[in-house]
């Protein structure tokens, strides 16, 4: 049965209409141990059909271990996970029907050309010759790989691997894809290409379940976003929400060459009641805000000081602020990691 038949199957026998409520990841008190380490530590998850969800955490949270979990690559030591109502212990044949799975690392074979790899990738998951190939040809063109098609993958560069990679991971057209850091090491310019896939893949209606250390992946993709430090999840939410939780706006300054720096930063500390923070350049500062009104009285208090300002904005809180302030930064708590 095909992934989205399966899924419209369990639907009905749940009494819902396709597309409903059945979540496509749903997991409860999910606990993974290695001897004395508790890699993940009793973590819900719930992420709906049609979703890009991202999940965000230092090397070693235990994002990895989570998402190998869900796949049915590593038993669950605690805890139970479902995928579009299958559950992922007691029913893993449906479950790998549904999903994909691109790793940290190629899963391709490197003595072989890339359509000769998305081929045997065909044929293993059950496609016949003839269908497997011309899959493979289509992704092939997708992931803009023609003409490397034959081509043996030791010739690939990073980028090149890592797009045929998930190319792999979509020879069924799976419901709902894992990615784990899929863009880790390429370039500016491949990591772009490598998000414009991952919303056309979202566009057509599969689930992305993403992992990743790149706060900027996060921002710009996911709509919803967990926070894993310690195996633990200690935040949940779509990105705006997780910057409002750590606090409030900061006003950066720049001030005209020769300005008295140090007179201004006294100022803005009075007025706010925080440290401002010096630029690299020893011309302007940052502070944090109590409030939007104090970016007014700040200004105000440096043009009555007779201290020029080159230029000021107000910025909200980035997901930088929110990954340091909710993993603990410098102080990050001692925990062995996974």
């Amino acid at each position: 049965m095909q992934p989205l038949l399966r899924i419209a199957a369990r639907n009905a026998d749940s009494g819902n209409d396709f597309g409903s409520a059945i979540p496509a990841v749903e997991a409860r008190g999910l606990t993974k141990t290695f001897g004395t380490n508790r890699a993940v530590d009793n973590i819900d998850l719930t992420v709906m059909e049609g979703e890009i969800f991202g999940v965000l955490g230092p090397n070693g949270a235990g994002k990895t271990t989570m998402l190998n979990m869900l796949a049915t690559l590593l038993p669950i030591d605690g805890g139970e996970a479902r995928i579009f109502g299958y559950d992922v212990q007691s029913e893993s044949h449906p479950v790998r029907q549904l999903i994909g799975v691109t790793g940290q690392y190629a899963s391709v074979d490197e003595n072989l050309t890339a359509r000769e790899n998305l081929w045997l990738f065909g044929r293993l998951q059950g496609l016949s010759s003839k269908k497997a190939h011309s899959t493979g040809d289509d992704l092939l063109a997708q992931f803009d790989l023609t003409e490397a098609a034959h081509r043996p993958i030791s010739q690939f560069s990073g980028g090149m691997r890592r797009r045929l990679d998930l190319a792999a991971s979509l020879i069924t057209r799976p419901a709902l894809i894992f990615l784990d850091e899929p863009t880790t090491g390429l370039d500016p310019r491949t990591r772009g290409q490598m998000w414009n896939t991952i919303r056309d893949l979202a566009a057509e209606g599969s689930t992305i379940l993403l992992t990743t250390q790149y706060l900027d992946e996060v921002d710009v993709l996911a709509g919803r976003i967990i926070v894993i430090d310690c195996g633990r999840m200690v935040a949940e939410g779509t990105p705006a929400e997780l910057k409002a939780k750590i606090g409030t706006s900061s006003l950066r300054v720049q001030l005209v060459k020769g300005s008295d720096t140090a007179n201004a930063v006294a100022l803005a500390a009075e007025l706010t009641s925080n440290t401002p923070i010096l630029m690299p350049t020893g011309s302007g500062f940052s502070v944090k805000l109590g409030d939007a009104n104090q970016a007014a009285d700040v200004l105000i208090a440096l043009r009555d000081h007779r201290l020029d300002i080159a230029s000021a904005t107000v910025e909200q809180p980035s997901l930088d602020d929110v990954f340091m302030a909710l993993t603990g930064g410098a102080k990050a708590r001692d925990c062995k990691r996974s």
